[in-house]
C-alpha cells in the first residue's frame, strides 16, 4: 500500500528573518531564521522523508530512484519546490529570470514562476508587486536615479490573499508577512534595491542591477488571478492558480469527507488546525507545520478533522 510521505522541512538564516516559524511547531535554528524549505530537492536544500519505507531518503533521492511514486514524469529535476517564509524584516525587491535566461545565464538553473499564499500578516503590511515604469530605458533611468518611490508599486495585503509572481515581476515581501510560496525549482533571485542595509560584517549586499533591467517585463500588466471555489461536502477547495509550472488549491477540512489522489503527486503543506488521513484503516495524524506527498496512483482515502491545506500539484 502506498503511503502518505511525510518531510522534515530544511531552515534557512536570513538577514531579514525572525521566530515565527516557531509557531508552526519547528525548532528552529536561530533567531533569524527567514525560510522554511518544505519540500526540496536542490543542491542548495533538500528535505528528508520521515516515515515509512523511504525515511531518511531525501526528495531529490526519490525524484532519482523511484520516479514511479511520480507517475513516470520527465525531468531532470523534480519541478517543485515549498517554502515558509518569515519576513520580520522588509525583503529585498528582487526579480527572477525565466528558464531561458537561467538557463543560458545561471549554469543550467530553472527559472523562476512562484506564488505566494498570505497565511498570516501584521495590520498595514504591504508588498512590492510589479511596477511604473513604461520603458526599459525608463526602467534603467528611474533605478539608476534611485526614484525607488515612483517605480515601486507596493500593494496592501491581508491574511489569506494570494499572488501569483511570474518571472520577471518586479516584486518583494513586507515586513510583517509570513507567505507559503510555491515555486519552479531553483534558488536564482536577482536583487535590484536593499533599501541599503548592512549585513552582519557591516557590508553591503550585492545588487544584480544589469541581470534585473535584462529579465524584468517592461511594463507591468498582470491581470490579477481569480480564485475558483468548489464545496466538496466536508471540504472547501479554492483552485488558486493553474499554469503550466504548478496548479495550488486551499483546502479547507470540517469534518469528514472522501477523496481520490489522481495527479502524478499531491504535496501538501498543514497551515492551520489538524486532522487525519486514512487509507484502508489505516490512520495518519496531521497538524499545523507538517508536510506531506501523496504520491502517484495513492488513489482513494479519507481526510477528517478541521484544518487548512495548501496542496499543489502539476
Amino acid at each position: 500500500m502506498k503511503e502518505p510521505l511525510f518531510f522534515e522541512p530544511v531552515f534557512k538564516d536570513r538577514i531579514w528573518g525572525g521566530t515565527e516559524l516557531r509557531s508552526f511547531g519547528y525548532e528552529i535554528p536561530t533567531e533569524t531564521t527567514g525560510e522554511c524549505w518544505a519540500f526540496a530537492a536542490h543542491p542548495n536544500g533538500k528535505s528528508i522523508v520521515k516515515n515509512g519505507e523511504y525515511a531518511g531518503k531525501n526528495l531529490e533521492e526519490l525524484w532519482e530512484n523511484h520516479r514511479e511514486l511520480f507517475a513516470n514524469m520527465k525531468g531532470d529535476r523534480f519541478p517543485l519546490l515549498t517554502k515558509i517564509l518569515d519576513a520580520n524584516q522588509d525583503l529585498s525587491v528582487q526579480v527572477h529570470p525565466n528558464d531561458e535566461y537561467a538557463n543560458v545565464h545561471e549554469n543550467g538553473e530553472l527559472g523562476k514562476t512562484e506564488c505566494w499564499y498570505i497565511i498570516d500578516c501584521k495590520e498595514g503590511a504591504e508588498i512590492i508587486f510589479g511596477h511604473h515604469a513604461k520603458s526599459k530605458e525608463e526602467l534603467e533611468s528611474m533605478i539608476a536615479e534611485n526614484k525607488w518611490d515612483n517605480l515601486l508599486n507596493k500593494v496592501p495585503v491581508k491574511k489569506g490573499d494570494f499572488f501569483f509572481v511570474p518571472s520577471g515581476t518586479i516584486h518583494a515581501i513586507g515586513e510583517g508577512i509570513i507567505i507559503l510560496e510555491t515555486q519552479q525549482n531553483s534558488d536564482t533571485t536577482y536583487r535590484v534595491y536593499d533599501y541599503d542595509r548592512l549585513d552582519a560584517d557591516g557590508n553591503t549586499r550585492e545588487l544584480h542591477i544589469e541581470q534585473s533591467i535584462n529579465v524584468t517585463t517592461v511594463p507591468h500588466n498582470l491581470e490579477a488571478t481569480t480564485p475558483v471555489v468548489e464545496e466538496q461536502g466536508a471540504l472547501e477547495v479554492t483552485t488558486f492558480v493553474e499554469c503550466e509550472y504548478f496548479s495550488v488549491q486551499k483546502w479547507v477540512v470540517d469534518g469528514e469527507t472522501s477523496k481520490e489522489q489522481d495527479k502524478p503527486f499531491l504535496l501538501c503543506s498543514v497551515i492551520e488546525g489538524e486532522g487525519s488521513l486514512e487509507k484502508e484503516g489505516k490512520n495518519y495524524d496531521f497538524k499545523k507545520g507538517d508536510h506531506f506527498l501523496l504520491p502517484s496512483e495513492f488513489g482513494d482515502y479519507e481526510l477528517d478533522g478541521k484544518a487548512e491545506l495548501i496542496v499543489s500539484y502539476l
